[in-house]
């Protein structure tokens, strides 16, 4: 009965060749528990994660290649056809390629998750979490892909003329796409050089404003009116920008005009009130507040007052606080402030 013959080959042989598989499924299944109760049970008592990682990354790749492994062993003990077997021998090269392509995205997805996501969601900047995605992405496509074209390759296609259909394909996506790829590499450069972070104040394309959100393609601006300004990130990556918010302090220069009628009393009581408002703001300003009478105007007497914005306060509310207490104070000393006069003078005619 074992010698009866079925399409080619014996029942025995058909019995040995399903055996085999058989057989690899299980190993394969056994194997896959191993990893998963005993192998990751050991490594759990180590100090690092890297072990687990590894086992739960490479289980199912191993137990599926063991699995394909014993399915072509048990197809190369069949008498089979010359063309069938050369299909079965190139579909398994094929698989061989595609299942390598497997375990590395597998290990790339571990290496983005565990090393390089948590590294960039403790940055300020919102890029990185919008650009890592498109970046995973990508780079799992391209392992796909190089694969799938090794794979075709080795199994004794012409991938040739599909390269170069690729290659027309992507021209054309390029040139069509050229500003978006632009703006992408933009952003890279953003995320890469950190000219400037959220919340930074940046004068950029003769644009002054506060930054509110760093995308992929385009960055957003609040100016000092409260508009948004959307700058595309290839002008950004291309311009001179400007951060205010990096220098050490932020310099207001004050020329205060005061009515010809002042006294030299009044002018020193003037400049003293000055050096009394700097003090009581001396948590959001600098203690090197510059104070002198320097010049007679036209139609004023000219105070120059310049102080420096401490780091990290914010720049419109202390000059808002600032310029109420010198319009309180003098306003309440009687200082007046001086505005465009003109003294005319009449001669009577005999």
């Amino acid at each position: 009965m074992l010698g009866e013959i079925f399409y080619g080959n014996t029942l025995l042989q058909w019995s040995i060749a399903l055996s085999i598989f058989a057989g690899s499924v299980v190993v394969g299944r056994i194997l896959y528990w191993l990893f998963k109760n005993v192998v990751k049970k050991l490594s759990s008592a180590t100090t690092t994660r890297f072990d687990d990682i590894l086992i739960d990354t490479i289980a199912e790749p191993l137990t599926f290649v063991l699995t394909l492994v014993g399915f072509y062993w048990a197809i190369s003990t069949l008498a089979l056809p010359l063309t069938l077997g050369i299909w079965f021998a190139k579909g398994f090269y094929f698989l061989i390629f595609i299942t390598v392509a497997w375990l590395v995205a597998r290990l790339f997805d571990v290496l983005v998750q565990e090393y390089i996501a948590p590294k960039v969601a403790s940055s300020e900047s919102d890029l990185g979490d919008q650009l890592i995605p498109i970046v995973r992405k990508s780079i799992k496509l391209a392992i796909w892909v190089i694969a799938i074209i090794f794979g075709l390759d080795n199994a004794g296609y012409d991938v040739g003329a599909v390269i170069a259909g690729l290659g027309i394909g992507g021209l054309a996506f390029a040139m069509a796409a050229k500003d978006m790829i632009a703006n992408l590499f933009g952003g890279f450069t953003i995320f890469t050089d950190k000219p400037f972070m959220i919340n930074d104040r940046i004068v950029v394309a003769g644009v002054d404003g506060t930054v509110k959100e760093i995308g992929v393609r385009s960055t957003r601006l609040q100016t000092l009116a409260g508009r948004t300004v959307i700058i595309p990130n290839a002008t950004l990556a291309d311009s001179i920008i400007e951060n205010i918010s990096s220098e050490p302090c932020c310099k207001i220069s004050l020329n205060l005009g005061l009515t010809y009628g002042m006294s030299p009393k009044q002018l020193q009581q003037a400049m003293d009130l000055l050096k009394n408002i700097a003090a009581e703001h001396s948590d959001s300003i600098e203690p090197k507040s510059l104070i002198s009478f320097n010049a007679f105007g036209d139609f004023s007497l000219n105070i120059f007052f310049a102080y420096y914005i401490s780091p990290g306060a914010s720049i419109l509310d202390t000059q808002t606080s600032m310029n109420m207490a010198i319009y309180k104070e003098f306003s309440e000393a009687g200082l007046e402030f001086a505005f465009p006069s003109q003294t005319v003078y009449h001669k009577p005619v005999d």
